[in-house]
Formats: C-alpha cells, structure tokens, sequence
C-alpha cells in the first residue's frame, strides 16, 4: 500500500509541469489528484506560480484553501485553461471511467468547460476495455429504484445503489451513485454513454470520453507521460 500511494504521489506532482502561470485550472478530485492540488499550493508559495482554481467537489475546494490556491467560480469565468483529476480506468483511446469519489458530475461540468484534460493515476488504471471498475451513474433520489432497474435492464448487469454506513452515498449535489457491475466489456463507450443518458432519473454517467488529452502515468518503473495522438496537448 506504501508503494500504491508513492506512485500516486509521484503521478499527481508530475502533472503539475502542465501548469503555467496565469492559467486557469480545474482541480480534480481523488487520491492521487489531491497531490497535484497540494504541489500547486506549494509553488504558489515557494514559484510565485500565479494561477487560479476552479474545485471539482467540497473536498477539494477545502484542500485547496488549505492549500493557499485563489479558488474562483466557474460560472464567473470564461472557460478553463486545463483541468488535472484522477480516472479509475483508462483505455488505449483515452476513455475514462470516473466518479469513484462521487463527484462525477461537477468534474464533467469542469471538464467540459476546459481547453485541455490531464489525468493523473497509478499503473492500476490502465486497461484495455473499460468496465472492470464499477460504472458510477448519478441518478435523482426520486423512484430511484426504478431508475436501478432501468439500468440493470440496459446494461445487462447488477446495479446497486452505493452504500456508507446505514444509508446511500450521498453527492454534493444531493444525488444518489449506482454502480453498474459491467465487468470489462465496455468496447463502445460513446454508444454505452449516450444509451445510459436517455434513461430519464440518470443524471450523469462516470464515462470521460474523447474528453482526455494526457495521462501521468506512475508505474514500478517510474513516471511516464502518455499523449493523445492528435489531442489537444499533442502540439
């Protein structure tokens, strides 16, 4: 466990070499993405790195003023420069499962609103067809079941409302996570996003596609620095 959680640190430092003054940056949320958000503060301090952030959930705009990063509102600004978060899988496109943390929904919202996405993960991640982490889909509280059925139904597989303690993980935005037990046979991410999203309780799905430009890689053999062919850091 030591090690995982030296690589995730090492991951989340590495990625901060995207940052340049006068950004705007999306600040993800995860285990590893949480030691990208604390070397930012550390060279605001230390660089006089002039950046500000922009908080993908409530745990990470508390690190983040921790931290001593200027945080500002989405909505208050014209887009972001870049946004860094972690994944829970990654694919050899690019496609991402996300939402592990339950934030999935203000990430994508950030995401969307960025010019370019890092991610930054351990050798774990990285799979070749997605689905072997549980898909996270955020769905309304109302008929919720109702929801869950839907899915089982689409998807062919277990889905369960996510649990803590005696009651369901509840999100920032007061929704409910359901976890679809796929198993790695995610081939069409698009098809299976857009599929998900025309159920009426879901709210958002936990599938980042044509979305990521970069992954930090952290692996036994070090750091490695992947980028999309054609993406939007490949220049």
């Amino acid at each position: 466990m030591g090690d995982v959680e030296s690589m995730k640190k090492q991951a989340g430092i590495a990625a901060c070499e995207f940052v340049k003054s006068g950004m705007k940056i999306g600040l993800g949320t995860g285990s590893t993405v949480k030691h990208t958000v604390i070397e930012i503060g550390r060279k605001i301090i230390d660089e006089n790195l002039e950046i500000v952030g922009v908080p993908t959930s409530l745990a990470t705009e508390k690190l983040a003023l921790e931290v001593g990063i200027p945080l500002v509102e989405l909505s208050d600004i014209d887009g972001l420069d870049l946004v860094i978060d972690g994944a829970d899988e990654f694919d050899p496109n690019f496609q991402l499962i996300k939402g592990g943390g339950a934030a999935l929904l203000r990430e994508k919202i950030v995401a969307q609103e960025s010019l370019a996405m890092v991610v930054v993960a351990d050798e774990r991640k990285k799979v070749e067809t997605l689905g072997a982490f549980p898909l996270p889909i955020e769905v309304t509280p109302f008929s919720h079941e109702a929801t869950v059925r839907a899915l089982g139904r689409l998807l062919d597989c277990r889905v369960n409302i996510r649990m803590s303690g005696n009651g369901p993980v509840i999100t920032d935005n007061g929704n409910m996570i359901a976890d679809a037990h796929t198993g790695p046979k995610i081939t069409n991410p698009i098809k299976t996003e857009s599929e998900i999203l025309m159920i009426a309780g879901v709210v958002q799905v936990g599938l980042f596609n044509n979305m990521c430009d970069a992954v930090v890689l952290a692996g036994s053999s070090g750091i490695e620095t992947f980028v999309k062919p054609n993406g939007r850091l490949s220049d």
